[in-house]
């Protein structure tokens, strides 16, 4: 935590307007992992889906370009990247001059890489996507499939994650379901500011008690920890507790910054999710 809070994360940062790879700054994974019992060969694949709403550059002109930018960080790689420093890194394009779109996005793929994978092999590349600005209106919006656990009346009293009401019917025939929730929130861990959430459970297994589910989304309510880290702290409690065969996990968090993130996480090799936004993002 004394290196995280060393961070930009929490501090009366300057906003400087010219390219500068610097401003990234990764934070390891591994920490909150040992935390959660895991070791290096990790039980799931998966991303975190970042957008990027604020991204601005000079073309040889100086006339201002916008964009969007879709990146997506394997979650084998050694490190995350803070949020307020990728903000920071971005807000130095503005301005700044670049011949055209295809040199800011070489900048930014050669940048993210070095940052996620800094003090260790890559293994696999961050992605980079630019969205220009004529293709603004083809971004669509899109709920997480599901069933809603959300529409279940029931009491509440945990705030903080209490995997011990995760229950499921171990000594049944296993089944199929894809479940959701918008009532995740957690906190970040250094500054407090609430981050808000909708979640999608998809498993095969024993099935998992909803009502015990729904409350177990809601005890992360007053809890400290990054978006990567819930995920993957959900993912461990549901799979333990519950007994899956398979096992997917994903949360997609409202913005802040100009940034949302959208950690996925499986037990199972198949096709990341497109990083379409909900209605609340």
């Amino acid at each position: 935590m004394s290196i995280i809070r060393s961070s930009p994360l929490g501090q009366t940062t300057p906003y400087a307007d010219q390219y500068d790879a610097t401003l990234l700054y990764p934070i390891a994974r591994a920490p909150q992992r040992d935390a959660l019992g895991l070791s290096a060969r990790l039980p799931f694949l998966g991303a975190d889906l970042w957008t990027a709403f604020e991204l601005s550059w000079l073309n040889a002109r100086g006339k201002p370009q916008v964009a969007l930018a879709h990146i997506t960080v394997p979650c084998e790689s050694a490190n995350m990247i803070e949020s307020k420093s990728l903000k920071l890194y971005l807000g130095s394009f503005s301005n700044s001059r670049f011949a055209d779109a295809a040199e800011v996005l070489t900048h930014l793929r050669t940048d993210l890489n070095e940052a996620a994978w800094r003090g260790a092999v890559v293994q696999s590349s961050v992605g980079v996507k630019l969205i220009a600005a004529e293709q603004f209106d083809r971004e669509p919006l899109y709920e997480l499939d599901g069933l809603s656990l959300d529409r279940l009346d029931l009491d509440c009293d945990a705030y903080t994650p209490a995997s011990q009401l995760l229950s499921s019917q171990t000594d049944k025939a296993p089944v199929s379901e894809v479940l959701t929730s918008n009532l995740l929130k957690s906190n970040c861990p250094v500054t407090g500011q609430p981050d808000w959430a909708s979640v999608q459970i998809n498993y095969f297994g024993p099935q998992i008690d909803q009502a015990g589910l729904l409350r177990y989304i809601v005890s992360f309510r007053n809890h400290n920890g990054f978006h990567e880290d819930c995920v993957e702290r959900m993912f461990m409690d549901i799979q333990t507790r519950c007994q899956t065969h398979k096992l997917s996990v994903y949360a997609r968090y409202t913005r802040r910054g100009g940034l949302d993130i959208n950690p996925f996480r499986t037990s199972f090799p198949q096709a990341l999710p497109a990083n379409v936004r909900t209605g609340r993002q």
